[in-house]
């Protein structure tokens, strides 16, 4: 076969391959259904929501302060000299009893005081009753000169001895004033404790000198306990503070929390007091609560620790409990319907309290509302509603 007859045969079949394939083709575009325009379906949002419950509710107020004593004092002596002996309740951290003897300082040169002041006051009662003698001497010798004379009924106070006798008076005053005193300050060599309490710190030991005035360490009682709490001004419509907002002596309950080795421990206290003044910088009002024998339970309600504190405020007769994520901007929550459409409702809100909202007026018992955030949303939207217990 010659090479013309060979490339002419090759050129056809080729041909024939693609006549074949555009048919074939054509007979599959003609064997294809039409395709059908649909419209998707519109995404309908899920949401999560919870059951309002209307009914009586607690206004509470939470805040945070740090436990303080009622009452700390410093341990100061009154009178100089070596220390005999400390207590050993007198260390940091130690227990001790009204009337404990915590440090006794040497009484010895007291003691002597005491002596040689009960000495001057024996010499001045003598005297005293020397003047006394001497004065009733004197009268004695001017009535019986002047018995029949009615010019003078009684004789001049320098006849009768008078200022003699005003000096030994007014000397054996001074003589018992002094040893008094001197009994005073022998007294005063033991330091004894005011009040129940503790040692927050110490800095003597035995046979150190001490001096009139010098701080010893610091105690502070343990009869209570005292949680300053700072408040809005707002805050206080809701519950009573004694001579502040009240003046009937009604107090407000209030409940301290604390976590302690693990453990979540609660004090019961109440509403005492407000501080003088304002706080200038966050006008803040400053409120006292105050724990009555913070002690008495193990672990105890430490000074210094960062406690939260719950208090009691009115009540309200008919109100709900919803979430802080449910209301929206302008009080306005989202509620779900019978017919899973999604409404805006207006509410009247009591008061925001932590991560709980109280509202006063607007949902009714058993209604459906929406805690979960949308970025679009519409009034009578339809959802699809998880339930939250």
């Amino acid at each position: 076969m010659s090479k013309t007859r060979k490339r002419f045969v090759q050129f056809g079949i080729s041909v024939a391959f693609v006549v074949l394939g555009l048919v074939g083709l054509r007979v599959l575009m003609a064997s294809k259904p039409e395709i059908k325009k649909h419209k998707p379906p519109t995404p309908v949002p899920m949401v999560r929501a919870i059951k309002i419950e209307t009914g009586p509710q607690v206004v509470k107020i939470r805040g945070e302060g740090t436990v303080s004593p009622l009452r700390e004092i410093n341990l100061v002596p009154e009178v100089g000299g070596k220390v005999l002996s400390v207590s050993p309740s007198l260390v940091n951290g130690g227990v001790f009893r009204k009337g404990d003897i915590l440090l006794q300082i040497d009484p010895v040169d007291y003691q002597l005081a005491v002596t040689f002041a009960k000495a001057k006051v024996k010499d001045a009662e003598s005297l005293l009753e020397l003047a006394e003698e001497e004065a009733a001497a004197a009268k004695d010798e001017w009535r019986l000169l002047y018995e029949d004379s009615d010019t003078n009924e009684k004789p001049p106070p320098l006849v009768a001895k008078e200022p003699q006798l005003a000096a030994a008076q007014a000397r054996l005053a001074a003589e018992r004033a002094d040893l008094q005193k001197a009994l005073l300050h022998l007294e005063r060599t033991k330091l004894k404790a005011p009040f129940d309490g503790r040692v927050g710190e110490e800095s003597v030991d035995m046979g150190q000198y001490v001096s009139p005035g010098q701080n010893l360490g610091t105690l502070y009682s343990t009869e209570a306990a005292e949680i300053v709490v700072p408040l809005e001004s707002k805050d206080l419509f809701w519950f009573d503070v004694p001579d502040f907002t009240s003046g009937d002596g009604h107090v407000s309950p209030a409940v301290v929390r604390a976590q302690i080795a693990k453990r979540e421990l609660t004090w019961p206290g109440e509403v005492v007091r407000t501080e003088g003044r304002l706080d200038e910088r966050t006008r803040m009002i400053r409120v006292v609560v105050q724990v009555e024998k913070p002690y008495a339970k193990k672990p105890p309600l430490v000074f210094g620790l960062f406690v939260t504190v719950e208090i009691e405020g009115r009540r309200i007769s008919s109100a709900a409990i919803i979430p802080r994520a449910a209301l929206r901007q302008d009080d306005v929550v989202w509620v779900v319907d019978d017919e899973s459409r999604l409404r805006f409702r207006k509410v009247d809100v009591g008061r925001i309290q932590g991560d709980e909202v109280i509202v006063n007026e607007g949902l009714e018992n058993g209604e459906m509302v929406v805690v979960t955030p949308l970025k679009a949303v519409t009034d009578g939207m339809t959802v699809r509603m998880v339930t939250e217990s």
